[in-house]
C-alpha cells in the first residue's frame, strides 16, 4: 500500500511515517542524542519497502530535527534555536558592556558560546565585497574568518572584510581577540561611529563543504547573510559574509510603520 486516505485526498505512506517520526522527536519519545531507528528497523516496524523508508527520512531530515552522520545513521539534534534579534543585537549598550553581538545573543538564549578564529590577514576583495566597500575588485582588505559554536556545536561561519586604510592603525583588529565588545567597539573607539547595519538574507541548501564545516546533513538548509556596517558619514567600514545553520536561528525584526 503506497498511500492512505486522509479527508478527501490520499496521503503518501512515506509522509505518514515521516510525520510520525517527527512527532516522536517533538514529544520526546526520541530524545536529543538518540539515534533514529535504522532503515531495516523501520521497514520491519511499518511493513513497507526500504525505498519508502528512505523517502520518509528525506522528509524527516528536511524538518531540521535530525542530522545524518556518514556510516552511523540519523541522530536527533540536541540544540534549540538561538533567537537572532536584528533590532537588538547591535545595540551600542552591548558593545559598551563588553559583549560582541554573538556572545550577547547566546547569553540571552542561555547557551554557551565559543568563537574559533580561522584566519586573520590581508586579502584581495572579491567583486561583490569590493562593490559594497566601494573599492576596486582585488583591493587589499583585512579579512577575519571565524567559526562560531554554541554548546560545542558549530552553528555559523563569518568572514569580515574591512578597508585597509581603516584598519591599518587599529592593531586590535589584527588580533584573535579584538577586546571587549568585538571589532565594532574597536572601530567606534577609533572614531567610526555606526549609524546602521544593513542585512541581506537568502535561504539555500548547504554545499558539501559547508555541510561538513557546520556538521549538517548534506543539503541541509542554511541562511546566507551579508551585512554592511555603515558609519554616520555613510561609509561602509565592514562587510560581514555569514553562513548560518537555518535550524539554529529565528530572525526577529522590528519594522517601523510610520514614514
Amino acid at each position: 500500500m503506497g498511500t492512505a486516505v486522509g479527508g478527501d485526498r490520499a496521503v503518501p505512506r512515506y509522509v505518514q511515517i515521516a510525520d510520525e517520526i517527527v512527532q516522536q522527536i517533538r514529544a520526546g519519545v526520541l530524545k536529543p542524542g538518540d539515534m533514529v531507528p535504522s532503515e531495516s528497523e523501520l521497514v520491519d516496524r511499518y511493513g513497507v519497502s526500504g525505498g519508502t523508508i528512505r523517502k520518509a527520512m528525506v522528509e524527516v531530515r528536511a524538518s531540521g530535527l535530525v542530522e545524518t552522520r556518514h556510516g552511523k545513521g540519523s541522530l536527533v539534534k540536541a540544540r534549540p534555536p538561538v533567537r537572532h534579534r536584528s533590532s537588538d543585537r547591535f545595540r551600542r549598550s552591548h558593545r559598551k558592556g563588553g559583549k560582541a553581538a554573538y556572545l550577547a545573543e547566546s547569553e540571552q538564549a542561555g547557551a554557551t558560546a565559543k568563537v574559533s578564529v580561522l584566519f586573520i590577514g590581508p586579502a584581495d576583495a572579491p567583486d561583490d565585497i569590493a562593490d559594497r566597500l566601494d573599492v576596486e575588485p582585488g583591493t587589499k582588505v583585512l579579512a577575519r574568518r571565524r567559526l562560531y559554536f554554541r554548546n560545542g556545536t558549530p552553528v555559523e561561519t563569518a568572514t569580515s572584510y574591512l578597508p585597509w586604510d581603516v584598519v591599518k592603525d587599529i592593531p586590535e583588529l589584527f588580533a584573535e581577540n579584538p577586546g571587549p565588545g568585538g571589532i565594532y567597539a574597536r572601530l567606534e573607539d577609533d572614531g567610526h561611529v555606526f549609524a546602521e547595519f544593513v542585512e541581506t538574507l537568502q535561504a539555500r541548501p548547504a554545499s558539501k563543504a559547508e555541510s561538513s564545516e557546520l556538521a549538517l546533513s548534506p543539503g541541509a538548509p542554511v541562511v546566507h547573510l551579508i551585512r554592511d556596517a555603515v558609519t554616520e558619514e555613510g561609509r561602509v567600514v565592514e562587510v560581514c559574509d555569514t553562513l548560518m545553520a537555518a535550524d539554529q536561528f529565528v530572525f526577529s525584526y522590528r519594522i517601523p510603520a510610520a514614514d
